[in-house]
């Protein structure tokens, strides 16, 4: 369970990362952080990479259908630009981020913002993605979800691509992919 910091001594930025497999609850967490902060009337920006379309435009959603307004953006310097007299910041979809994204949310940080960043900490093939590995060295607080494996039942934290496809980036839901424990990933390979 993540317990929120205290901001004793004045305000002190720092940085959350919600990482996981695919359908581990990762935007459903970030979603329900945000709405904790503007229940304690804090103000908060929302930013999603542009290239995620599987939803709405201008919100960023979850598996179950849980939404929250957001801004989609094409690069990580733009949040710096829109992000303006916040006390919080949320990021989904991290992964798909240029390599400026880390420094973009030190910066963010070291400015007294709370910065709450989700995304897939391994792509379909096993490996790290993105800039995820980079930003679990800046965090300050790390949450690992997981899923439930299709296959067995057990914990997965692996998100299993049914499709030939070896594009790195190919969006898709259940259709294009399924959660897997390590065994169950492994046995199909």
């Amino acid at each position: 369970m993540f317990i929120e910091p205290s901001l004793a001594g004045g305000r002190r930025g720092w940085i959350e990362v919600i990482c996981g497999s695919m359908f581990s609850g990762k935007t459903e967490e970030l979603i329900r952080r945000l709405k904790r902060a503007r229940i304690a009337n804090l103000k908060v920006e929302i930013f999603k990479p542009v290239v995620d379309t599987r939803y709405e435009e201008g919100s960023i959603v979850s598996h179950d259908e849980n939404k929250i307004v957001s801004t989609p953006i094409e690069n990580s310097q733009q949040i710096l630009l829109l992000a303006q007299d916040v006390d919080v910041v949320g990021i989904d979809e991290a992964q798909f981020f240029d390599a400026e994204l880390p420094n973009v949310c030190d910066q963010l940080a070291l400015q007294g913002i709370r910065v709450i960043v989700a995304g897939l900490d391994m792509d379909y093939t096993g490996k790290p993605f993105g800039q995820i590995p980079f930003m679990l060295a800046k965090a300050d607080y790390i949450t690992k979800l997981h899923a439930i494996c299709v296959c067995c039942g057990n914990i997965a934290n692996y998100s299993f691509r049914k499709s030939a496809s070896t594009e790195t980036l190919l969006l898709g839901e259940k259709d294009l992919y399924e959660p897997r424990c390590r065994h169950c990933y492994y046995e199909v390979k």
